[in-house]
C-alpha cells in the first residue's frame, strides 16, 4: 500500500463503530481508516502525521441551507448584528456613516425584530442619525426592511402607495409609512446594486468564516435571484473559474415567482452556465412563503391578535399551489432539485403535495431520477404531514438554531400563532421517529453559521449559555444524529456522494474538533471549537495551537 500523505493518528473516528483511532489520506482521499498500529506502515517520509490526542475527528460539515455571499457582503456593511440593544443599532448605524462620507447609501443589515415595540421599526427613529442619505437595513431574516424618511421619499411611497401583492408597508393610524416595509415591499426601494469586486470580496470573507466554523460544502439558497433580491451568482462563477473556490458549493437557483413554467427553460441554461470546477447549479429553490414574525409563514389556521382574538390571515403562499405541482414535476422530468422554503404548515403540505405529485408522475413519465427534493425551515408541520416526508423520501432540511425561547419567539410569535400550531414548531424529533432523513443548515446571515451552535440547539432546545426553559424539550435529538445532519445528511442532499463519512475511496473533507463532545456533558456542547479543516486532503483552516 502506498504511504499516506497525511495521517491521523489517536483520535476518535466519527461513525466508526469499530474503536478505530486512525485515518490515512493520499491523494486528497480517504485511504484507510484503523488503529495507529495498523497504519503505522503507511508512514512515509513525507507523510504529515497529525496527533489528534483522543479529539473528534468527522467527515467536514456541510450547510444545506446558506447565504454566504450576502453573509459576507454584511460583514463589510453597515452591520447590526449580534446586539438586541437600540441605541446600540443607533451607534454603529452612525460610525458607519461617518466612517463613509461618500456612500450615497447606507446598506445594512442585522437588526432584530425583537428590538422594537410590536417588531415594526420607525422612520424617524433612523432620521436621528442620518437624515441627508437614504438608509436601507434589512432585518436579520432578511423578510423586512428599516428605511429612514430618505429612502421613502427618494422611492415615492406615501399614504397613498398601494401594498404590492407580495408584501406590506407598515403604517400608522393615519395611512402614512413608518419606516417598515415587509417582504414585496422591500422592493420598492431603489436601493444600488453591490458591485461584481464587492461581491467576489463577500464570498472570499464568507468562504474563510465557514472554514473556520468546519464547512467544507454549502448549498446557496438563492443563486441568481430575482424578485427584489440581489444576484450573488457572479462571484461564485468568477471564483470557481479562478479556482479560488475551495468550496465545494451547490447553487439553488431562484425560482422567480412572478413567471411560470416558461423560465424553466432559462433554469437549464443557467444550470450549464454556472456548473464549472466546484460550483455546481443543479438545485432551483422555490420560496412558498414567509416568516412567521410578520405573519406571513402560510399557516392551517389564522393568526391571532395582540388581543388574542382570531384574525382573518393565515399568511402568504407567494406561488399556487396548483401550479406548483406543474412546476415541481416538470423540474423533476428535466433532472433538477427542488429546494422549498416553507416556514408555516400550509407551506410544508404544499411542497409535500407538489413532490407526490411529481412523484406519481416519475412512475409513468419522469423515470427514475434521483432528485432529492428538499423542505428548510420547517417551523409548523402539521402532524398529517411527518410521516409524509419518509414515505415522499423528502429531507427535512433544519436550521436547529431557531428551535429555542427567545425575545423573537416568545414576544412575536407564540401569542400570535393558534396553540396547536404554537406546539408543533420545529418538530425534529417528530421527524426522526418517523424515518424522515435531516440535513442541516444555518440560514446564515440570518442566526449563526456555526454548526456546533446549531448541533446544541438541536440537542438542548436551548442556546448555549442561555439559562432558558428547553423549547418544547420532546423534539430533542441525539448528538449522534444531530452530527449526522450536519454531515452525511446535508451531503445527500449536496449530492456529493462521496463525501459525509469516514470511509475508505471518500474524499478526505474532514474536520477535527478541540474535544471529543461525547466526553461530555450535552449542555456544554456549545463550547465545543473547530482545530483543523480540511478539503481534499489540504490545510484550509487551522486553529491557534491546534
Amino acid at each position: 500500500m502506498p504511504h499516506a500523505d497525511l495521517l491521523f493518528t489517536g483520535g476518535n473516528l466519527f461513525g466508526d463503530q469499530t474503536g478505530h483511532t486512525a485515518l490515512a489520506v493520499k491523494d486528497g482521499r480517504i485511504l484507510a481508516t484503523g488503529d495507529d498500529d495498523t497504519l503505522y506502515d503507511l508512514r512515509g517520509p513525507r507523510t504529515e502525521v497529525i496527533d489528534l490526542h483522543g479529539r473528534l475527528l468527522l467527515p467536514g460539515f456541510q450547510d444545506a441551507h446558506v447565504h454566504a455571499v450576502m453573509g459576507g457582503l454584511e460583514l463589510n456593511l453597515c452591520n447590526l448584528a449580534g446586539t438586541t440593544d437600540l441605541d446600540e443599532y443607533l451607534q454603529r448605524i452612525h460610525s458607519y456613516a461617518t466612517e463613509n462620507p461618500d456612500a450615497e447609501w447606507i446598506v445594512g443589515g442585522g437588526w432584530s425584530m425583537e428590538s422594537f415595540e410590536g417588531g415594526i421599526p420607525h422612520k424617524d427613529i433612523l432620521d436621528r442619525v442620518v437624515r441627508d442619505r437614504p438608509v436601507f437595513l434589512m432585518n436579520r431574516d432578511h423578510h423586512a426592511a428599516w428605511v429612514n424618511s430618505e429612502a421613502l421619499s427618494r422611492a415615492g411611497i406615501t399614504a397613498t402607495t398601494p401594498d404590492p401583492a407580495s408584501g406590506r408597508i407598515d403604517r400608522d393610524h393615519d395611512g402614512n409609512p413608518v419606516g417598515a416595509l415587509q417582504e414585496g415591499a422591500m422592493d420598492l426601494i431603489p436601493v444600488p446594486s453591490t458591485t461584481p469586486q464587492e461581491r467576489l470580496d463577500g464570498l472570499y470573507r464568507a468562504q474563510e468564516l465557514l472554514h473556520r466554523l468546519g464547512i467544507t460544502a454549502w448549498q446557496d439558497a438563492m443563486m441568481c435571484a430575482t424578485n427584489g433580491y440581489p444576484d450573488i451568482a457572479d462571484a461564485y462563477l468568477q471564483a470557481a473559474r479562478d479556482q479560488t473556490l475551495t468550496a465545494t458549493v451547490i447553487g439553488a437557483l431562484w425560482w422567480d415567482r412572478d413567471k411560470g413554467a416558461e423560465q424553466i427553460a432559462e433554469l437549464e441554461a443557467k444550470r450549464e452556465f454556472y456548473t464549472v470546477g466546484r460550483l455546481r447549479s443543479s438545485t432551483v429553490k422555490l420560496m412558498l412563503d414567509g416568516i412567521a414574525e410578520n405573519f406571513t409563514a402560510a399557516m392551517t389556521e389564522p393568526y391571532r391578535d395582540a388581543c388574542g382574538c382570531t384574525t382573518a390571515n393565515s399568511g402568504l403562499e407567494f406561488i399556487d399551489p396548483e401550479a406548483l405541482k406543474t412546476y415541481v414535476t416538470e423540474l423533476d422530468a428535466r433532472g433538477f432539485q427542488s429546494h422549498f422554503h416553507a416556514l408555516g404548515d400550509r407551506a410544508v403540505r404544499d411542497a409535500l403535495n407538489a413532490i407526490e405529485t411529481a412523484r406519481n408522475n416519475a412512475r409513468t413519465m419522469n423515470g427514475i431520477d434521483d432528485t432529492r427534493p428538499h423542505l428548510a425551515h420547517l417551523q409548523v408541520i402539521h402532524p398529517d404531514d411527518i410521516p409524509r416526508f419518509h414515505h415522499l423520501k423528502a429531507t427535512a432540511n433544519m436550521q436547529p438554531y431557531w428551535a429555542a425561547h427567545e425575545p423573537q419567539m416568545d414576544d412575536l410569535t407564540l401569542p400570535f400563532l393558534d396553540p396547536e400550531l404554537a406546539a408543533r414548531q420545529y418538530p425534529f424529533g417528530d421527524l426522526e421517529r418517523a424515518g424522515a432523513r435531516l440535513a442541516g443548515g444555518s440560514d446564515w446571515p440570518v442566526s449563526t453559521p456555526d454548526p456546533l451552535q446549531g448541533i446544541h440547539v438541536a440537542v438542548n432546545r436551548v442556546h448555549h449559555g442561555d439559562d432558558a426553559d428547553s423549547f418544547l424539550p420532546e423534539q430533542k435529538l441525539s448528538l449522534r444524529t444531530a452530527l449526522s445532519a450536519y454531515t452525511k445528511g446535508s451531503a445527500f442532499v449536496n449530492r456529493l456522494d462521496d463525501t459525509g463519512a469516514l470511509r475508505e475511496g471518500f474524499r478526505a473533507d474532514l474536520v477535527v474538533l478541540d474535544r471529543n463532545p461525547f466526553d461530555h456533558e450535552p449542555s456544554r456542547i456549545g463550547d465545543t471549537r473547530v482545530a483543523m479543516t480540511f478539503v481534499d486532503g489540504a490545510r484550509v483552516y487551522s486553529a491557534p495551537n491546534a
